[in-house]
């Protein structure tokens, strides 16, 4: 059982509402495979069968089946998005494939759930569409619903190169970030650095971090 906040946050940054051609971009911008895709993503969370995962900025949900397929039955995945209309084409995915997900609209800046509430916490492709203030509420909420010696995954654009080649460069007119930006921002959050690097193509790149035992 997943407890959500009664109240709505407000939203800062650029949220995606295409729901039907954000998949179809995908599709066409990973040559069909996407699950090949995702699964290389989730790869860098190192989930293990019966962990809480949430899903932080999930879209359409493709990566929050994934992952849920990969804790089992006995774990319990959530996504997120401040999109309703990604979360609604979200909600429709996972019935049709059978999938027990929560789907919920929600800021990435202020999450509705308690604290130490999940075992991975994990943002893909999200944090090039938020301002710096908003990025560091971010990563100070992935930081508050972690359990202690959780994991926290992000991964993101990176910054500069070509424009064109870029997956779902449609999508993220904002560019991508340093990665030396985005482990320091899961630092500055309070989390312990445990891998970071290229994460799969040159244009993307990930940050795994650990939080500490306590609060």
């Amino acid at each position: 059982m997943v407890d959500i906040a009664k109240s709505p946050a407000k939203v800062s940054g650029l949220v995606l509402h295409a729901a039907a051609r954000y998949d179809f971009l995908v599709w066409l911008k990973t040559w069909g495979r996407e699950r090949a895709f995702r699964e290389q993503m989730l790869s860098f969370a190192r989930l293990r069968m019966g962990e809480s995962v949430l899903d932080v900025g999930c879209g359409t949900g493709a990566l929050t089946i994934e992952a849920k397929r990969q804790v089992g039955p006995l774990g319990m995945v959530c996504g997120i998005d401040a999109s309703p209309e990604m979360i609604a084409r979200a909600e429709r995915k996972a019935r049709r494939a059978g999938t027990d997900v929560t789907f919920m609209e929600g800021a990435a800046q202020a999450m509705p759930f308690p604290d130490a509430h999940f075992d991975v916490v994990v943002s893909t492709l999200v944090l090039h569409h938020l301002p710096r203030k908003g990025r560091q509420q971010c990563a100070a909420e992935m930081r508050r619903v972690v359990k202690p010696h959780g994991r926290v995954l992000v991964i993101d654009f990176a910054s500069g190169g070509s424009h064109g080649q870029r997956l779902l460069a449609h999508f993220h007119r904002h560019g991508g970030s340093k990665l030396g930006d985005i482990i320091a921002l899961l630092s500055d959050a309070g989390l312990t650095i445990v891998e970071s690097g290229v994460a799969g193509r040159s244009d993307m790149q990930f940050a795994l971090a650990a939080a500490p035992a306590g609060a």
